[in-house]
C-alpha cells in the first residue's frame, strides 16, 4: 500500500511528465488497435478471394488474364507500398494471371495502352488522373470497338478517388476501402458509365469519366497545397488570395449545344438459336421469289442546335456517373453555368464546399441537360481546363457523350441500389 502511494505522490509531483507520457501512450495504443483491425481486414479479404482461387474451372478454358496499370506517384508516392500490401495478395490468390504494368511518368499509359495486347481484364491502380489517362489510351485505339467492351476495376489509391464513389460504398478506413474495391472485381458485377470525348482544333481526343472545369474555383483549388502551412486554413486562404486579383472574375464564352438523346432499347445477353436449315432455306428463296419493295425515303432531320453566350465565374460538364441511374430513358451530360455576380464572402465559402464535391453546382446556377456541346473561347483566353483533375491548356473544344461506353466493375450492393427506382 505505501508503494502504491509513493508512486500517486510521484505522479503528482512530476504532473507534466505524467499527462505527457499518458497522452503518449494513450495515442500509441490506438495506433496500435488500428494496425491489428487493419491486419484482421486485410486477413478476412484475403480468406473471401482465396475462396475464387479454389474454384475449378474446365479444361477447355484459359485462367483469365487481368493487367495491372499502377501508378506509383500516386498518394503522393504511397500508392506503390497500398497497392503491395492491400490489393497485391488479394490479386493472386484469386487465381488470375496478373501482370503488373508500372508506369514511371506523366502520359506514359496512354502510350502503354496502344501497344498492350488481349486481356480479359483491365484494371486501374491510382486516382483520377491515372483513369484518365488509360481510358483515353484505350479508346485512341483503331480497335477500341472490341477493346472498350473489356471490363475495367478501378482500385482507389489516388489523392483524389471520384470515381469509387460510383462503383463502392462510402468508408472512412483506406484498407477497406481498398479491399472492397479489389474484391468487387473478383465478384464480376459490372456497370456501364458514360465518357466524355473532349476534342480541341488540332489536338488528339482527350476521354473523362468525370468531366471538365473551367474557372476560378478550379483555379483556386489547385494553388490549396501551396498554403500547406495554414493546415485547416489553406482552403479558404487560397480562395482568399484568388480574391485579390481582378473582380469580378468572367470567363466569357460562346456555347452551342444539342439536348438529350434518346436512350436505344439494350441488346439481349443472350443470342437467338440459329434456326434450322430448312427454314434458313424457305427464307432466302420467299425472298428470292418476292417482289422487290419500293424504298419510301426519309427525310433528314436537322439537329435542334442552341447557342448562348455566357459570362460565368465556373463553367463544368459533368457526366452523370457521380449519381448513376440505370433505370433513365435518356442519355445527357449536365453543363452547370454558374452566375458571375458573386461577393468575395460567398466566393470563398462555396470554394471551400467545392473542394469536398467539385461538381456542386450552387443555387442560381444555369444547367443545361446536353449530349453534345461546342465551347468557343475567345481570342487570347488563358487559364487551363481540369479534366478528371487533369490540367489541361484552356482552348476552344468540342465535347460529345459517349453513352454507356465503358464497363465498370462496382460492388453489387451500389449495382441494387441503381436499380432501386426501378422497383419501386
Amino acid at each position: 500500500m505505501a508503494r502504491v502511494v509513493r508512486m500517486f505522490k510521484t505522479f503528482r509531483t512530476h504532473w507534466k511528465k505524467t499527462t505527457v507520457g499518458v497522452c503518449l501512450l494513450t495515442w500509441g495504443g490506438n495506433w496500435l488497435y488500428g494496425k491489428h483491425c487493419d491486419n484482421l481486414l486485410r486477413r478476412a479479404a484475403c480468406q473471401e478471394a482465396q475462396v475464387f482461387g479454389n474454384q475449378l474451372i474446365p479444361s477447355n478454358m484459359q485462367v483469365k488474364k487481368a493487367t495491372v496499370f499502377l501508378n506509383p506517384a500516386a498518394c503522393k508516392g504511397k500508392a506503390r507500398n497500398l497497392f503491395e500490401k492491400n490489393a497485391a495478395p488479394i490479386l493472386h490468390l484469386s487465381g488470375l494471371d496478373i501482370t503488373i504494368v508500372k508506369t514511371d511518368y506523366e502520359g506514359q499509359a496512354k502510350k502503354l495502352l496502344e501497344l498492350m495486347e488481349n486481356t480479359d481484364l483491365i484494371i486501374i491502380a491510382g486516382g483520377d488522373g491515372t483513369v484518365q489517362e488509360v481510358i483515353t489510351g484505350l479508346l485512341r485505339r483503331a480497335d477500341e470497338a472490341t477493346f472498350s467492351k473489356i471490363p475495367i476495376g478501378f482500385i482507389p489509391l489516388g489523392k483524389t478517388s471520384t470515381l469509387s464513389q460510383t462503383l463502392y460504398p462510402g468508408s472512412l478506413n483506406q484498407v477497406q476501402r481498398i479491399a472492397d474495391a479489389t474484391l468487387a472485381i473478383l465478384k464480376g458485377e459490372t456497370i456501364p458509365l458514360d465518357v466524355l470525348q473532349i476534342k480541341g482544333e488540332k489536338e488528339q481526343p482527350v476521354f473523362a469519366v468525370t468531366g471538365l472545369r473551367w474557372g476560378s474555383y478550379r483555379d483556386a483549388g489547385v494553388k490549396v497545397s501551396k498554403y500547406w502551412y495554414l493546415g485547416p486554413l489553406k482552403t479558404k486562404a487560397a480562395h482568399f488570395f484568388n480574391t485579390l486579383k481582378e473582380w469580378p472574375q468572367k470567363h466569357q464564352a460562346s456555347l452551342t449545344y444539342l439536348g438529350p438523346t434518346k436512350r436505344p432499347p439494350e441488346e439481349p445477353e443472350e443470342k437467338p438459336s440459329r434456326p434450322s436449315l430448312y427454314v434458313r432455306i424457305y427464307r432466302r428463296l420467299s425472298l428470292y421469289w418476292a417482289s422487290p419493295q419500293k424504298e419510301i425515303p426519309h427525310e433528314a432531320t436537322l439537329e435542334a442546335w442552341e447557342e448562348m453566350q455566357l459570362s460565368t465565374i465556373e463553367l463544368s460538364i459533368t457526366t452523370q456517373n457521380r449519381q448513376l441511374d440505370l433505370t433513365r430513358t435518356e442519355d445527357s451530360m449536365n453543363i452547370c453555368i454558374e452566375p458571375d455576380t458573386v461577393s468575395k464572402g460567398d466566393f470563398i465559402n462555396r470554394g471551400s464546399q467545392k473542394m469536398c464535391d467539385p461538381q456542386l453546382c450552387p443555387e442560381g446556377s444555369q444547367c443545361v441537360q446536353a449530349s453534345r456541346c461546342i465551347l468557343q473561347l475567345p481570342e487570347g483566353t488563358e487559364g487551363s481546363f481540369g479534366i478528371d483533375s487533369e490540367e489541361y491548356e484552356a482552348m476552344p473544344v468540342e465535347v460529345k457523350l459517349l453513352p454507356r461506353k465503358l464497363e465498370f466493375f462496382c460492388d453489387p450492393r451500389r449495382r441494387e441500389q441503381m436499380l432501386q427506382p426501378a422497383v419501386q
